[in-house]
């Protein structure tokens, strides 16, 4: 599954989600309100929150000499239910309201494992695109990890597996 596929398949279900949900008020965010993230995944002073959204979706893996790899993940990311961005390989994360994407790469030694779900995460922008929620994210958590491991045992080479996961991403800006 390349990245356009899980792209538009994401956009494809953000959009039913959303036609599907009723009117709702304007819900900000949960930016300003205070995030617990372990020591290891802080992020740096001089940034502030900008916000804080749920993701939900898979990480898919790959067989490669009989063992599973990560290929990509494939996320809605919602904020109180309504879809407000996509999460894809790269990372990437791009706004389903404005188009602006931002690039992270992970911090050397900036992870916290769990023994049942995918580590939590510091990531620092590498790249923006676009002018909007995601044009000058700096950095991005993922907190609260759950689900998202690799299958357990031997594999087929080319297999691939979709296992579900969730998590809790905040981006951050300067200032």
């Amino acid at each position: 599954m390349n990245r356009v596929t899980v792209a538009l398949a994401l956009v494809t279900a953000a959009v039913g989600l959303a036609a599907c949900s009723a009117p709702q008020t304007s819900v900000k965010p949960l930016a300003q309100q205070e995030v617990s993230a372990p020591d290891a995944v802080k992020v740096p002073a001089g940034n502030s929150l900008l916000a804080s959204y749920q993701g939900d979706g898979v990480q898919i893996y790959q067989c490669a000499k009989a063992a599973w790899t990560l290929l990509e993940p494939a996320a809605t990311i919602s904020d109180h239910g309504k879809p407000v961005a996509l999460h894809f390989k790269g990372p990437i994360w791009v706004s389903t309201v404005d188009g602006s994407e931002v690039g992270a790469t992970a911090v050397p030694g900036a992870s916290v494992k769990h023994a049942d779900a995918v580590p939590e995460l510091l990531l620092k922008a590498s790249e923006n695109h676009g002018k909007g929620q995601f044009a000058d994210v700096t950095y991005v958590q993922r907190l609260a990890t759950k689900g998202g491991l690799a299958p357990a045992g031997k594999c087929t080479d080319g297999a691939q597996a979709s296992v579900p996961y969730s998590a809790t991403y905040t981006f951050w800006v300067k200032g």
